[in-house]
């Protein structure tokens, strides 16, 4: 399933977990509240806020963009609200703010958990009243924009700690849409990057598109995709680039550009060569008191399997092959641990 809005922006998939989305973003869309949409980072959070507006009754309307983490406290008010000149240090002119921009259509507010208790007060107040007055006015203007806030953190979370206002939370929250990574969509995978593969073939001129070789489709299914879709599509785009051939499939995958011997690592506290380390103390490993071996002896070796999956980026066959082990050993250990 694909919608292309006006920014020629692509949603696809096909598994169960995004067409579940895909369902609950249709409903979403009929009615005119606020919508929040959380997931980790390159999961599509614009692409469903752009889908919540163009189905919506408000899709001939203005979608506006904000993202809260790239603007400081003081100039985010500003962008949101707008000021009045000789509002503060700096305000020559008049300034329209984003809101007045999507009078009748959608503000997107991305990132919208960086916001200040004191913006979250005024977003408050323009949920509840439909108000809000610009930075040095008394004038109140009225507005009608429907909110969706995204964000990748544990909202109730942050409320609880004091980081974002419960009240605001539970005005935001009458939907909200919890996006699946990419490691839970894995009948995604390969159908996002042919499409990106296509799409830099063509990019490039090529007449057609020969697609990956088998060991480089394992590595994409076995990958963990810590940045999601994002980074699957960082990953083809690299891939397509560095090929020349284009009758043959890809077979070169550079999951981390930035893997080199010659890479800069990050300083250590050097020893002193006049310093002597301490011989290593001996370690019980029984305290006398009764163990259940196999629960503690299954529990250490989940732990290294976790362990070394996390350090060579969950690439299965790299983790077989630290572990000196086969493949097929390796998976069969990840099944015995419930791991796979």
């Amino acid at each position: 399933m694909r919608l292309n809005a006006p920014q020629d922006q692509t949603l696809i998939g096909e598994s169960p977990a995004f067409l579940e989305i895909i369902d609950q973003c249709s409903r979403a869309a009929r009615h005119d509240r606020p919508v929040l949409v959380i997931g980790e980072r390159g999961t599509g959070k614009e692409l469903i806020a752009a889908r919540l507006h163009f189905l919506s009754p408000r899709w001939e309307k203005n979608f506006v963009q904000v993202n809260c983490a790239a603007l400081p406290e003081n100039l985010l008010e500003s962008e949101l609200f707008g000021h009045e000149a000789g509002a503060f240090t700096g305000a020559n002119m008049k300034r329209i703010g984003r809101f007045e921009e999507a009078n009748d259509g959608t503000l997107f507010l991305d990132e919208i958990a960086t916001t200040s208790l004191s913006a979250q007060e005024k977003l408050l107040r323009v949920t509840e009243y439909g108000t809000f007055q610009r930075i040095g006015s008394n004038k109140t203007i009225q507005t009608d924009v429907r909110i969706i806030g995204a964000t990748n953190i544990d909202l109730p979370a942050a409320a609880d700690r004091g980081d974002f206002r419960h009240d605001l939370l539970d005005r935001l929250a009458l939907d909200v849409i919890t996006l699946p990574p990419l490691r839970h969509r894995r009948d995604d995978i390969l159908l996002l990057a042919y499409q990106f593969g296509q799409r830099v073939a063509q990019d490039r001129g090529w007449s057609s598109f020969a697609g990956f070789s088998d060991d480089m489709i394992d590595a994409l299914m076995q990958h963990h995709w810590p940045g999601n879709i994002r980074e699957l599509k960082n990953v083809v785009e690299r891939a397509v680039y560095h090929t020349e051939d284009e009758v043959t499939p890809i077979a070169l995958l550079e999951l981390d550009p930035f893997e080199s011997p010659f890479r800069p690592r990050a300083d250590r506290p050097a020893q002193s060569e006049n310093t002597t380390s301490p011989a290593p103390q001996e370690q019980t490993v029984l305290d006398g008191n009764p163990i259940d071996y196999a629960r503690t002896v299954g529990t250490f070796e989940a732990r290294i399997l976790q362990d070394a999956l996390e350090k060579n980026k969950f690439h299965q066959r790299d983790t077989a092959k630290f572990l000196n082990l086969t493949y097929h050993q390796f998976r069969h250990q990840l099944k015995k641990h419930d791991l796979l």
